[in-house]
């Protein structure tokens, strides 16, 4: 993933070096490495324990609370974006973030744009694989584009009249 963005404290950076390779594919051989394996062939590859060494990616579809019980060892979790316009991963970011409690990273994959990414960091998304016929550096401007925020998120839960 050449288009990496992933958050750091103060700000944001582009991974030109990220050791992860998405896997679409549900059957075949799988590649040496660390792998994101969608959901149904990582359940098929881990039904026998609680341990996971490789990520796992869910589509609109999936459900989030599937995962909870490898949550210790798991490490890491993408949400696929088909279309710009299907917003279902911001919803399934939340619940892993606010009622489940996960603390690893999350990965926005698919159709992420820059004009999302300031509402997927809000949501709980810590890393965004940008489309890859888009620029990461112009994508960087996207993450720094707000810096104060109005209303509650995963990242600040208060409201801005109850920071005042």
């Amino acid at each position: 993933m050449n288009n990496l963005l992933r958050l750091r404290e103060g700000g944001a950076e582009w991974v030109r070096d990220d050791p992860w390779q998405l896997i679409r594919e549900t059957a075949g051989e799988l590649p040496a490495g660390p792998l994101i394996l969608p959901l149904s062939r990582w359940l098929t590859l881990n039904a026998d324990t609680t341990t996971a060494a490789e990520g796992v990616w869910l589509g609109p579809d999936d459900e989030v609370t599937n995962l909870t019980p490898w949550f210790p060892d798991l490490p890491l979790i993408a949400l696929d974006f088909p279309s710009f316009r299907d917003g279902r991963a911001y919803s399934q970011a939340y619940l892993l973030r606010t009622r489940l409690g996960w603390q690893g990273e999350l990965r926005a994959i698919g159709d992420v744009l820059r004009d999302q990414l300031s509402h997927m960091r809000q949501c709980g998304f810590d890393s965004f694989a940008v489309r890859e016929d888009k620029s990461a550096e112009d994508a960087l401007k996207g993450l720094a584009g707000m810096s104060v925020l109005y209303g509650r998120s995963v990242i600040e839960p208060r409201p801005l009249f109850r920071r005042r």
